[in-house]
């Protein structure tokens, strides 16, 4: 194993609960700007991922996915994914239910769109001062550090963004796509339950891979610009 594969991976772990944290945290605020203090009370405004966590989509999935490789056992063919637990929010608190719930629920995703940002700005910061120091090479400086956590930053944020815009429950995508679908489709998508879990894991890979390439094929195309 070695050490510079350890050292992204725990990057990566790390980036991925405080990306779900920031993702949770999203929901919340929205929702409270929005009239319903559900989750606020129960303390969801916040980036502690003590009080997001869910210990299997949080900790030990992703922990199999990205500990997994450098242990001989790697999952999903590098497709890195997870989720937290769900913030609480009651429609009827909204002054609008269908065009705030939507709100609400595409603050998450967004949160992960800017952070992606973020870091493709860190990356353009680096590139312009001192040059991009692509991922794989062996860290050795700060910048180096730097540039690896802003590239996983990208990655990360983007491949969660993507997933959580499936349209399988509970992810976000379900719940806008639920306020389109008639009465009798949508009892039959609300019980789709295990069904939904099997086609995320086996199906969310391949969809989400599909999507980053051209997003990734974007951001390599502009960085390589400057």
């Amino acid at each position: 194993m070695q050490a510079s594969s350890f050292v992204i991976a725990i990057f990566e772990f790390v980036l991925l609960i405080f990306s779900l944290s920031v993702h949770e945290c999203a929901h919340a605020w929205m929702a409270s700007r929005l009239g319903d203090q559900t989750a606020r009370l129960q303390g969801r405004v916040t980036l502690n991922p003590m009080y997001h966590a869910d210990p299997f989509g949080t900790l030990l999935l992703p922990a199999l996915m990205i500990f997994g490789p450098l242990l001989g056992g790697g999952m999903m063919g590098g497709f890195l994914f997870g989720w937290a637990k769900p913030t609480p929010v009651i429609t009827r608190n909204f002054k609008k239910i269908v065009r705030d719930d939507v709100l609400t629920t595409l603050a998450g995703p967004v949160s992960n769109l800017l952070l992606a940002l973020i870091g493709f700005a860190g990356l353009v910061l680096i590139i312009v001062s001192q040059g991009y120091l692509p991922q794989g090479q062996t860290l050795g400086s700060n910048v180096e550090a730097l540039s690896l956590l802003c590239e996983l930053a990208i990655t990360v944020n983007l491949a969660l963004f993507f997933f959580n815009l499936l349209p399988l429950p509970p992810l976000d995508g379900s719940r806008i796509l639920r306020h389109f679908l008639p009465y009798n489709a949508l009892n039959a998508y609300d019980r789709m339950g295990m069904l939904s879990f099997v086609l995320m894991i086996f199906l969310g890979g391949p969809i989400v891979r599909f999507l980053m390439q051209p997003a990734l094929g974007l951001v390599r195309l502009a960085l390589s610009s400057l």
